[in-house]
């Protein structure tokens, strides 16, 4: 007999209903779920690092709220010169 392993918090019974829930979803669906995703992102942070995070984004948006930047973009590559 074969032993299944699942990550923590995971059986079989949740994998059923994650796979029912896509599968059921039309292409509309998924394309609102998808660009809803798009507008955050949710992250595991180790609570000793919460205070070091929260002051990063406080200093992120407050540069924003004055028009400055804090990075620069990066430049999709020139493809004429990629040839």
């Amino acid at each position: 007999m074969t032993t299944k392993k699942y990550p923590r918090g995971w059986n079989e019974a949740r994998i059923r209903r994650v796979l029912k829930y896509y599968e059921s979803q039309t292409d509309e669906e998924a394309v609102a779920e998808i660009e809803s995703g798009l507008e955050s992102t949710t992250m595991e942070v180790p609570t000793a690092l919460v205070p070091v995070v929260r002051e990063l984004i406080a200093k992120r948006q407050s540069t924003r709220a004055h028009g400055t930047r804090t990075h620069k973009r990066r430049v999709a590559p020139n493809k004429s010169r990629a040839a």
